[in-house]
């Protein structure tokens, strides 16, 4: 295992699968991210404008590079239809070394 820092992993809400897909093809295309997994139904509930919410959504986590983020950031914000999504990164402490060299040839 190496321990490489620069890989992060972004996750992301949205209400639609066809949306979730066309942002998630955009990246790829984009060489913004190397792989995004869609999946879902899931229920989220949270507080929004002083009311409890309740919403179907599907989630998005997307390989990329710390380099990135903002582009990714950018392109997801062009494409969503919430007025603040949700969007935030974890790093990777560690990843296989085949898998690392995907992820490089993968994205610009």
């Amino acid at each position: 295992m190496a321990i490489n820092r620069q890989f992060i992993q972004i996750y992301l809400t949205i209400d639609n699968r066809e949306k979730a897909e066309e942002i998630a093809n955009s990246l790829v295309e984009n060489r913004l991210a190397a792989c995004v997994q869609i999946s879902g139904p899931i229920q989220s509930i949270y507080h929004w404008a002083g009311e409890i919410e309740k919403a179907t959504e599907w989630k998005c986590l997307i390989k990329t590079t710390k380099d990135l983020y903002q582009e990714v950031r950018n392109l997801i914000k062009s494409k969503h239809n919430y007025e603040i999504p949700e969007i935030f990164s974890q790093e990777i402490a560690e990843v296989d070394r085949d898998y690392e060299n995907w992820l490089m040839e993968a994205l610009k």
